[in-house]
């Protein structure tokens, strides 16, 4: 009998490489960045170490370091992250949409920590450009996401006519944010006056059409040349 051969035994799959480090933990991120707000609230921005962090978080500071290397990119995380909460509810018209969402973004500015946060950013912010920067990037432009969906949302109801023009679209959008916010903000945090439903009902109404009594010049498209009233927002069709 011949002697059987034994075949050499074929490579299995390759096994995944390992990553580097522990895969990153949300739970330990909350952590941080609550234990962050609950810090700059009580021991303002001069005050705060990553120490002091790190120590109610219950993090080494090897840990909180791997995920933020300075105080300015962790204290603007931790107070972005607050807004991330804010979104758009489809209510099935223009008004009701922002009436929800500036009444999100005032219930918000409404928490203690929100506010301690807020102040003390904004008032190390206008002392660095970096940090301004930085504010910017990560809480500014990503919560003008809001005008475009509300806008988007409109448009797509008929509420609103269609942008024509990008450059001129993305100008508009950064105006209704800065009145939006700037608007809340300045009347929570600078003049101390809260926030109702009546007032959000005013603002909104503002917002959508002009001051009571005021007419825009004729244009040619007017008939009989009347004056024409006009919302604050291009193309709305809901005045």
């Amino acid at each position: 009998m011949a002697p059987t051969t034994r075949q050499p035994t074929p490579p299995g799959p390759a096994a995944p490489p390992r990553g580097k480090g522990r895969p990153r933990s949300a739970t330990a991120d909350r952590a941080i960045l609550d234990a962050t707000r609950d810090a700059l609230a009580e021991l303002g921005w001069g005050g705060l170490t990553m120490g002091h962090v790190a120590a109610r978080a219950g993090v080494a500071k090897t840990t909180l370091y791997r995920r933020w290397p300075s105080k300015n990119e962790l204290v603007v995380d931790a107070v972005a992250s607050l807004f991330d909460e804010l979104e758009v509810a489809d209510l099935g018209s223009l008004r009701a949409d922002i009436e929800s969402v500036v009444a999100q973004f005032a219930d918000l500015l409404a928490r203690p920590e929100t506010q301690a946060a807020l102040l003390a950013l904004f008032a190390e912010g206008s002392r660095d450009p970096q940090l301004r920067l930085r504010i910017r990037e990560r809480i500014v432009d990503p919560q003008k996401h809001l005008v475009q969906q509300g806008r988007a949302l409109a448009q797509a109801r008929g509420e609103l006519g269609h942008d024509e023009d990008e450059a001129s679209a993305t100008a508009e959008i950064d105006i209704i944010f800065d009145i939006i916010a700037g608007t809340v903000e300045h009347r929570m945090l600078v003049s101390g006056e809260p926030v109702t439903g009546d007032w959000v009902s005013r603002f909104t109404t503002l917002l959508l059409s002009p001051l009571p009594g005021l007419t825009a010049a004729p244009t040619p498209s007017d008939q009989g040349g009347h004056p024409r009233r006009k919302s604050v927002l291009p193309g709305d069709r809901s005045v």
